[in-house]
């Protein structure tokens, strides 16, 4: 198994660039596996945001009703 250096935190990975080079960074510490999880955590987060944000729109609009 291949040992990994430890990342030290860097003030460029507060601009586009330097998110890109933590990207890149973390990418080579992954498995294919890992790769995968983190995209299934990403999508099932996506989708709990997008559902909370149509059901405040839903409560709102609902409120905004009764008035």
């Amino acid at each position: 198994m291949k040992t990994l250096e430890p990342i030290k935190a860097d003030w460029k990975w507060g601009c586009p660039e330097g998110s890109r080079e933590l990207d890149r960074l973390l990418d080579r510490q992954l498995t294919f596996c890992e790769k995968l999880e983190w995209l299934e955590e990403a999508e099932a987060l996506s989708l709990h945001l997008r559902a909370n944000r149509e059901s405040q729109s839903n409560d709102n609009y609902r409120q905004r009703g009764e008035r």
